[in-house]
């Protein structure tokens, strides 16, 4: 086995010109442990930016060992590499090395991925497009020659003359520095660049955003996500949102696309269409506004109190785009939303492919300025897609349908054991803090005795404040004497029981038990998703927003409708 110990990297600093040359001469190759290429134009035009800015771009890790001759294929680039006692083998910057060789040539920059050109006027680097004044091609720009030539041929850029050969200047004498490792054991590379690219925790796109986009602070401190996220959490007790959640809602407010790149968001070059002159401290500040009214919605009209009650987060994103640009809805509309939650909720986002696309689709209905046109639109959205209740036979807490049932249950205004009295939102906010599903407060009421009937739904129970499953599972069985006989009834109707049942509970009849209230609770459930979708009614827009001719026959539909 060859030695496998590893001297120090000699450190070296390569001006770009030299590193590009060492690509086109064959002498730089890729191993074969390496990725494919993933840079997008996007990723190769910052890179080009950044060099022009004298940012730095990281730096070059390479294997010093010899190489056969061989048909190299490299981004775009295809080049015949003799055969070298020292090639220098890429184990960290191929896709940087990659992007520079082929946007700097000829035959790369051929290829759309790589195809740069150089603003003078503007100063900038752009897409290649024909016949446009004052652009010039990355390989033009790199060759000094062809630079000198090209702006003889074209005379209307003589103005620029001095920008054009300093960006010149700055692209060929740019510095990266590198590393050169000499070892002939393969595995010690692989191993090395295993630990470069999986060692640490690497940034979240919430902490991205973050980082680069932290407001400005115009009205009291620089927000961040997590800001937003505290805000609420304290504000509503509705649980700690996910940084993915709320970044998605404050990009879905200024626009559909939540997929978007983050990095410019507020630069000059993507202005958003629906808030141009909105700034950061403003798009923070509207954004957690849109949240807390989307929050706000879920709690006092769909009857989700909490995040772990909530079926699909992505949902949550949109009706944050929504109440963004619709902050206070009619009364019709608002009743419309929530029809409009609840079947999107039954429909699902394997509807539209996933949760990214169901954004996106949902997303692009919400018209800025038209409140009627975006409920309608979101209505209609749904209807190719067919609505079910399914049942709930086992409980997960993290299933859309054990949510439901979870939501059904909290619509009853389920009350103590012990006090007979209702249990709060907030008992529900101090029970799960921290927590992002609603586990903690749904307890098995009958453990050993259930048998395979555990895991049903119908042997879960939802308790909060002092009870105790062992209250609840002895107070059913047994009524107490401390609450009168008429209280305990709506005690017990409170968390899906009966008097038939608390009688089957205290008798041992556990099977039966189980099967009487998991049909009691499917039963439920259905009662409820029907009374929030409402779809036996016609989704007719305000009065407002209908043709005067139609208003008084629409009128009354909505009144049968209210």
């Amino acid at each position: 086995m060859a030695d496998s110990t590893l001297t120090s990297p000699n450190a070296i600093t390569y001006p770009l010109e030299d590193i590009v040359g060492k690509v086109f001469e064959g002498g730089v190759r890729i191993p074969d442990f390496q990725r494919s290429f993933r840079w997008q134009w996007e990723d190769v035009r910052r890179l080009f930016e950044s060099i022009v800015r004298g940012y730095p771009i990281g730096s070059l890790l390479l294997w010093s060992r010899p190489a056969k001759e061989a048909k190299l294929s490299l981004g775009a680039l295809t080049i015949d590499a003799p055969q070298t006692s020292e090639a220098l083998w890429v184990v960290d910057g191929q896709q940087r090395l990659t992007s520079l060789a082929s946007a700097l040539s000829d035959a790369g920059s051929r290829d759309t991925q790589f195809a740069l050109v150089y603003d003078l006027a503007k100063g900038t680097f752009t897409k290649s497009t024909n016949d446009e004044p004052h652009r010039v091609p990355l390989p033009v720009i790199f060759d000094l020659q062809k630079l000198l030539r090209w702006l003889s041929e074209h005379p209307e850029s003589n103005d620029y003359f001095d920008n054009a050969t300093r960006i010149a200047k700055a692209i060929r004498q740019y510095s990266i520095p590198a590393y050169i490792v000499k070892q002939q054991d393969e595995g010690v590379l692989r191993d090395i660049f295993d630990r470069m690219n999986n060692y640490g925790k690497r940034l979240t796109r919430p902490e991205v955003f973050s980082a680069l986009h932290a407001s400005e602070g115009t009205h009291g401190p620089p927000r961040t996500l997590e800001d937003i996220v505290d805000h609420l959490d304290t504000r509503f007790g509705f649980g700690e949102l996910e940084g993915d959640t709320v970044l998605q809602a404050v990009l879905a407010r200024r626009g559909p696309d939540v997929t978007r790149d983050i990095r410019a968001e507020f630069s000059s070059e993507r202005v958003s269409r629906e808030f141009p002159d909105e700034t950061r401290d403003e798009a923070y500040r509207k954004g957690e506004d849109a949240l807390g009214l989307a929050v706000a919605f879920l709690q006092q009209d769909a009857g989700i109190p909490h995040l772990g009650f909530l079926t699909y987060r992505y949902l949550l994103v949109i009706l944050a785009r929504f109440f963004g640009h619709h902050p206070t809805p009619l009364k019709r509309n608002r009743k419309l939303m929530r029809r409009w939650f609840w079947r999107a909720a039954l429909v699902g986002p394997g509807s539209f492919s996933g949760s990214t696309p169901a954004m996106r689709v949902l997303g692009s209905q919400i018209r800025p300025g038209d409140e009627d046109r975006s409920v309608q639109s979101l209505l209609k959205s749904l209807e190719p897609y067919r609505i079910q209740v399914q049942t709930v036979e086992h409980f997960r807490s993290t299933a859309a349908s054990s949510r439901m049932l979870l939501c059904a249950l909290w619509g009853l205004r389920p009350r103590s054991v012990l006090t007979g009295e209702c249990y709060e939102q907030s008992a529900i906010a101090s029970a799960l803090e921290g927590r992002r599903t609603a586990n903690d407060i749904v307890h098995t009421l009958l453990r050993r005795d259930a048998g395979e009937q555990r895991s049903h739904a119908a042997n879960r129970i939802l308790l909060l404040g002092d009870d105790t499953v062992e209250d609840a599972r002895n107070r059913f069985a047994n009524p107490p004497i401390d609450i009168p006989p008429t209280t305990w009834t709506t005690v017990l109707e409170s968390h899906a029981l009966d008097a038939r049942l608390s009688k089957l509970l205290g008798s041992g009849q556990y099977g039966e038990f189980l099967e009487a209230r998991g049909s009691k609770l499917n039963g439920l459930t259905r009662a409820f998703l029907m009374a929030q979708t409402e779809i036996q009614f016609e989704d007719t827009p305000p009065l407002d927003a209908l043709d005067l001719d139609d208003a008084v026959a629409e009128e009354a539909t909505d009144d049968d409708d209210a």
